[in-house]
């Protein structure tokens, strides 16, 4: 078995430490001096590690996404048959349940909000694409059933990211 280099560990210990640091503040208030601390690294070996603030962020979005596609994908590997509807319900469920990762649905909506650095937009609708890509494949659902799942999941970020309850479910 490989060892991971001690470039690997510590963008896995960066990735880590800056979903938490970015949740909190977003792309615009977080620093890479606060990432770099968090992470128990200088501030030069966070540029080594990533050229910038923009490029680690990018990363960090595709890291999130991973995040909850791997929750997602739990629920999709256990569907059997091939109803549309009651897979989306079975995923969003799962999705829902991915409440855990808020921190990384709080970097995924700070993403959203700075989607006009070009670096940062893309990383966006890429990993929108390739969501909507994966429901579409294994639940087989039509686009309209896709829209109103991704409608109600983006809602239900909504309510942990202001603080509130539940905005009910349709």
């Amino acid at each position: 078995m490989r060892q991971r280099s001690t470039a690997e560990k510590h963008r896995a210990t960066v990735m880590l430490t800056a979903v938490k640091a970015f949740a909190e503040r977003g792309y615009y208030g977080t620093s890479t001096s606060d990432v770099a601390q968090a992470a128990g690294i200088s501030q030069s070996y966070l540029y080594r590690l990533f050229p910038n603030k923009e490029t680690l962020f990018a990363a960090l979005i595709d890291h999130c996404s991973a995040r909850l596609r791997e929750a997602v994908a739990v629920a999709a590997a256990t569907m059997e048959g091939a109803d549309p509807e009651r897979t989306l319900r079975a995923l969003a469920t799962a999705y829902d349940a991915a409440g855990g990762e808020r921190d990384a649905l709080m970097v995924l909506m700070h993403a959203v909000c700075s989607a006009g650095e070009p670096m940062i937009g893309e990383s966006v609708r890429g990993c929108y694409v390739d969501h909507v890509e994966y429901i579409r494949e294994v639940s087989g659902a039509s686009n309209e059933q896709i829209h109103r799942c991704f409608a109600h999941a983006l809602l239900g970020n909504l309510a942990p990211a202001v603080g509130g309850g539940s905005f009910g479910t349709p």
